[in-house]
Parts: C-alpha cells; structure tokens; sequence
C-alpha cells in the first residue's frame, strides 16, 4: 500500500477510475451483445438500431478516454461489416 500523502490520493483517484470505466465497458460490452443477438435472430429493424445505439456508446467510451480511439474504431467496422452481411443475406 502507497506510504506517501501523494501516493495515496493516486491510489484513490485510481479506484474511482477504475469503476468508473468498468461501468462504461460494460455497457460496451451489452450494446456489441445486442448487436450481435439481433444479427443472428435475423431482426431486421432491430440490427439497425441496435447498431446505431452500438456506435454512439463505442464513440462516448472513446471519446471520456475508456477506449482507444482505434480500438473505437475496430469495434465500430466490426459491427458494422456483420450487420452489412447478415442485410445481404436471403432471410428464409
């Protein structure tokens, strides 16, 4: 544990950072879920909004510094290259 008056406030504003990010990439973690459910139900109004909601949540966990903005971006073209995908496909 931190000795130093100094060290100690870092490890406390480390803490509270720490759950802090740990609610936002959950929520990441939730919405890409989402996305993905949708897509393999074949949900055809559901995918695009689903992937909309994804994009806004990805773009304001990069934007608060959670994630990095290429891994934002990673995410994001993921998603979006499954949800083109699973569009073309015939639905039976």
């Amino acid at each position: 544990m931190a000795n130093h008056k100094s060290a100690l406030k870092r490890a406390g504003q480390n803490e509270i950072r720490r759950v802090r990010n740990r609610s936002v990439k959950s929520r990441v973690k939730t919405v890409v879920k989402e996305v993905r459910q949708a897509v393999s139900e074949n949900a055809g109004d559901a995918v695009g909004t689903n992937l909309k909601i994804a994009q806004a949540t990805i773009d304001k966990a990069v934007k608060k510094g959670v994630l990095h903005k290429r891994t934002g971006a990673r995410k994001i073209a993921r998603l979006a290259k499954l949800t083109q995908k699973a569009q073309l496909q015939p639905q039976s």
